[in-house]
């Protein structure tokens, strides 16, 4: 078993300035494979001092039930998808500031030799989750339970500890109704009052507390998991505290119309059950993997030990939500109410290490991820130095590749997988020649959006939080050229990716429009924007001392110092003349930016490296161009630090 696959690394990710928390604070999903031996699993969240739960699953056995291990508040697991008691093992152990352990032993639930695990990390969190304990009392009339959730829950889950119970379900969404998490049952009304009441009434829970009778036998044991709504910025988080990163809502489903579910944030993790019928909760996070169309939706059921499964183009995530896309009973069948969680996609903080969401690797390992980064990947460029595409592929297109040389259609891949905390790409055999380029989302750095073309003049939402310094548009489910957007050129003029095409003027690519913080603008044009067209966005911006988009002017023959505001010089350098034709020259320290002749690999061209020029330096704050062999013009760069 390979390290990569040991030394799984969670999306961590803190504050920036100290104020509220970032989603990575409080919420990660960690993906292992077990070795038969102790795996530490890294979340870079503190459950060790703030206490919270894992919840974790065998992805490939249909018999191994899910297990939720809690820090602080109880010993022992409880099984979500059975009504046993508490049962006092400790298989998830040894609870860090940043990390557990997920020991090795024969069973099926943490580590055994080679299957694959999901486990979902909930920190208490004001305004998020909270785990409250209790020991009945026979409290005549409904017992109010104190808890440390700093709102008005959204989600109440109560299961009784010390004996074979339910997990009864309280939503915000149907307040009147219960539904039990360990079965498919469609809700009900009849105890409603009982389990979230006083025997007489339904109480609504408070900031404070919240009121049951029949769950307060005395001397047994309770837990109850709760979890928070954000609104209208309510939620606290983020570098300025007005983020919102847990939405708890309903929606009715209908298969003509489609239902566009509008969170205010882009989604990593779904929860979603059907109330009004029998029907699975259904669990989904894009680690595992939830496309954004043209492919599989993974899923797990919440109250059975069935094994992980997929489901084709039913629902996917968007920049501001979810979208239903076909008609499956789960998820959308016309006529049918759904309850649902949702918890944003992070991180808030914009980066301000390089390392943290930009790594470059060539494919040396021996099993999977053949690339690796220390992070989450959501997008990856590939490409053979000994000649070949330019593979581009993305997280939110998993499965599928497109050719950054080629204004052809996207296609099948089975190597382009991102299941991975710490890497991506899937496959067999080593190739020491396949270098990969590879990006996480962060704001003000980098984003990726997936968007349907109308064929008319419209915006599309975005979530880099900055204007867009440089877009690589490209139709998937069509033969079309990229169409790259850069600031130096405004939005009346193009690029081509695939190309070694000058600057041109069309102002239906971008409407005539520059990008903003929100939102890109796109024409009539079939690059950007045709009636039926899918498409995928990629979006670029400068963050200081991270990352530059920016142009410069050169002479041949002279030599040119580009400023990017570095302390130690560009790690990647990516060029391309506006001027004149020319092709993309693509630069890396991996495989040499020196004072003398450089490793070229040409992004618009399946040619092989090329040593046989010097046109790239070091520079301590960028990057020098330099001697003879670089045309004269205007240029324009993208360089990360």
């Amino acid at each position: 078993m390979s390290t990569k696959k040991k030394l799984l690394l969670g999306s961590a990710g803190a504050a920036a300035g100290g104020a509220g928390l970032d989603v990575d604070e409080v919420f990660s999903t960690n993906l292992w494979v077990g070795t038969g031996s102790d795996v530490v699993v890294t979340t870079g969240i503190d459950l060790q001092n703030e206490g919270g739960i894992v919840w974790v699953k065998n992805r490939g056995r249909s018999s191994t039930d899910h297990t939720i291990w809690t820090r602080n508040d109880q010993t022992g697991w409880l099984k979500p998808n059975t009504t046993a008691a508490i049962t006092n093992q400790n298989w998830i152990r040894d609870w860090t500031t940043t990390t557990y352990t997920a020991a090795g032993n024969s069973t099926n639930y943490a580590s055994y030799s080679g299957d694959d695990y999901v486990g979902w990390t909930f920190r208490k969190a004001p305004k998020f989750f909270d785990v409250v304990t209790w020991t009945g009392s026979n409290f005549g009339g409904g017992r109010q339970i104190s808890h440390n959730l700093g709102s008005v829950p959204a989600i109440i889950i109560i299961k009784r500890t010390s004996a074979v119970s339910a997990w009864y379900t309280w939503h915000r969404s149907r307040p009147n109704a219960y539904t039990v998490l360990d079965e498919a049952d469609a809700e009900s009304t009849s105890s409603t009052k009982y389990y979230f009441g006083d025997g007489t009434n339904v109480v609504a829970p408070t900031s404070t507390e919240f009121t049951t009778q029949t769950m307060n036998e005395n001397g047994h044991t309770y837990v109850a998991y709760l979890f928070a709504h954000n609104d209208s910025g309510d939620g606290g988080f983020g570098p300025d505290s007005d983020q919102d990163i847990i939405k708890c809502g309903s929606y009715t489903g209908n298969t003509s119309t489609r239902p566009s579910i509008d969170l205010g944030f882009e989604p990593q993790f779904l929860m979603i059950k059907r109330t009004d019928s029998d029907d699975n909760w259904y669990m989904l996070d894009t680690m595992r993997g939830i496309v954004t169309s043209a492919g599989n939706d993974t899923y797990l059921y919440a109250n059975t030990s069935g094994a992980e499964a997929t489901v084709s183009e039913v629902l996917k995530v968007t920049s501001t939500g979810f979208k239903l896309e076909d008609d499956f009973g789960g998820w959308n069948a016309s006529g049918g109410t759904y309850i649902y969680m949702a918890i944003r996609r992070g991180p808030l903080a914009v980066p301000d290490d390089a390392t943290k969401v930009f790594a470059i690797d060539n494919q040396t390992a021996s099993s999977a991820p053949f690339l690796t980064s220390n992070f989450p990947v959501d997008m990856v460029l590939r490409k053979d130095t000994a000649g070949g595409n330019s593979e581009i592929m993305s997280r939110l297109t998993q499965g599928k590749g497109l050719i950054a040389n080629s204004s052809g259609a996207e296609q099948s891949d089975s190597v382009a997988q991102f299941d991975f905390n710490d890497g991506c790409l899937d496959g067999t055999g080593t190739d020491t020649s396949r270098y990969g380029w590879m990006w996480r989302r962060a704001p003000s750095y980098f984003d990726v959006v997936a968007y349907q073309g109308t064929g008319s003049n419209r915006t599309v939402s975005h979530n880099l939080g900055v204007a867009p310094e440089m877009m690589w548009v490209k139709e998937r489910n069509g033969g079309r050229n990229w169409a790259v957007y850069h600031s130096a050129l405004g939005g009346t003029k193009y690029l081509y990716l695939n190309t070694t095409d000058a600057e041109a003027a069309h102002i239906s690519i971008w409407n005539n429009t520059a990008p903003t913080s929100s939102v890109f603008s796109v024409g009539t044009a079939n690059n950007t924007n045709r009636s039926g067209g899918e498409y995928i966005a990629y979006l670029f911006a400068t963050v200081a001392g991270v990352s530059k988009v920016g142009s410069f002017s050169h002479t041949s023959g002279s030599t040119t110092n580009v400023d990017c505001g570095f302390s130690s010089g560009a790690r990647f350098v990516l060029l391309k003349r506006t001027s004149g034709t020319s092709g993309w020259f693509t630069y890396d320290t991996e495989r040499g930016i020196v004072s003398g002749n450089d490793a070229l690999l040409y992004l618009n061209s399946t040619n092989a490296e090329n040593g046989s020029f010097d046109i790239i330096d070091p520079y301590s704050s960028g990057f020098t161009i330099s001697g003879p062999d670089f045309y004269g013009g205007t240029h324009i760069f993208y360089a990360i630090a």
